[in-house]
């Protein structure tokens, strides 16, 4: 029997397996990224393969493993673990959660839209959740307080909460079709409040900048306005079925006709089941496809960044032109 063959170790798992300079690719990783199943694994499973990647870092190749077991083990270890901090992130907080736990909310928020305690809990529970999301995927190391991350959640809930009640009132005088678009156009508004200011640290400190090999240059508030826009960017048109492709504008459309038929006429309590069904339809292919509009590596010109940090950057890397840094999701 021939010896079994090491893998070599100059495979470079700083990134990822596909091409991120096209789409496809990262459409490709994202799809791998927001896998659901992830969320099921184990702690013992997450940990084996947390001990795969840093032993491969360091050379040391695990016997027997394979290529693909070790991108498998890459992508497992990304899953619950930050970039920057290497923290183990919260379970609901983590990419791998997003199509199970925003099919459940989003499908909810489109069934019962119509009264105003309705709105007020789903509206409250959806931004609820995104703050945990935005919080366990920031970008950057530096830690943020419990009074920082409290101010930002009680603001960004309140304005979130406010805008959807705002649009539900308009709502009411405008066809039921159109009414089901307020949640999401309640949503769409809300992210452009909850990204920021549950980041907002941030917008003031900056986030850590690096050069193509990944020496860190310093932290830049410009590189922070970046990554959030390209954060709220993707966040509504992935939450957004108004705002997005066809296939994501298909929920209000099936539902208004579904609910005209017999069938949920006699059985109305199926309505959330069917959303909620639906939705997780479209999130499936939604969530990876607008989290790989942009780079999760974003780049920025030394040229556009705060002029003393320019300085500081021609003084010391001389022949740095770009700087990359993690956008965050």
């Amino acid at each position: 029997m021939a010896a079994e063959c090491t893998i070599s170790t100059s495979i470079n798992i700083k990134e990822p397996r596909w091409d991120q300079g096209t789409f496809v690719g990262r459409a490709k990783h994202f799809f791998t990224v927001t896998d659901p199943r992830n969320i099921l694994l184990s702690n013992e499973q997450l940990e084996k393969a947390r001990q795969i990647i840093l032993d491969y870092k360091k050379g040391v190749v695990t016997p027997g493993l394979t290529e693909d077991e070790l991108w498998r083990a890459k992508y497992v270890f990304d899953s619950a673990f930050h970039p920057d901090t290497g923290e183990k992130m919260l379970l609901i907080g983590r990419m791998s959660a997003q199509v199970p736990m925003n099919m459940t909310i989003t499908g909810c928020m489109m069934t019962f839209y119509r009264t105003t305690p309705a709105v007020l809990f789903w509206q409250w529970i959806n931004q609820s959740f995104n703050a945990i999301v935005n919080y366990t995927n920031r970008s950057g190391d530096a830690p943020i307080t419990v009074n920082q991350l409290g101010t930002a959640y009680v603001s960004a809930t309140t304005g979130a909460v406010a805008t959807a009640l705002g649009l539900n009132a308009l709502a009411k005088h405008v066809s039921p079709l159109i009414g089901r678009f307020v949640p999401f156009a309640a949503v769409a508004a809300a992210n452009c409040i909850n990204i920021p200011l549950m980041r907002q640290r941030e917008l003031k400190h900056g986030i850590p900048i690096t050069d193509e090999n990944d020496n860190r240059l310093g932290e830049s508030s410009k590189a922070a306005q970046q990554a959030i826009t390209q954060v709220v960017v993707s966040r509504i048109l992935m939450a957004s079925p108004g705002m997005g492709s066809f296939i994501t504008q298909s929920p209000p459309f099936l539902m208004n006709s579904l609910e005209k038929k017999a069938f949920l006429k006699r059985f109305p309590w199926m309505s959330a089941p069917i959303q909620v069904g639906l939705v997780g339809f479209c999130l499936v292919f939604a969530t990876p496809l607008c989290c790989a509009l942009f780079p999760q590596k974003s780049s920025m010109a030394v040229s556009r960044l705060e002029a003393e940090l320019q300085e500081k950057i021609r003084a010391s890397h001389p022949g740095v032109e770009t700087v990359y840094f993690n956008k965050g999701l």
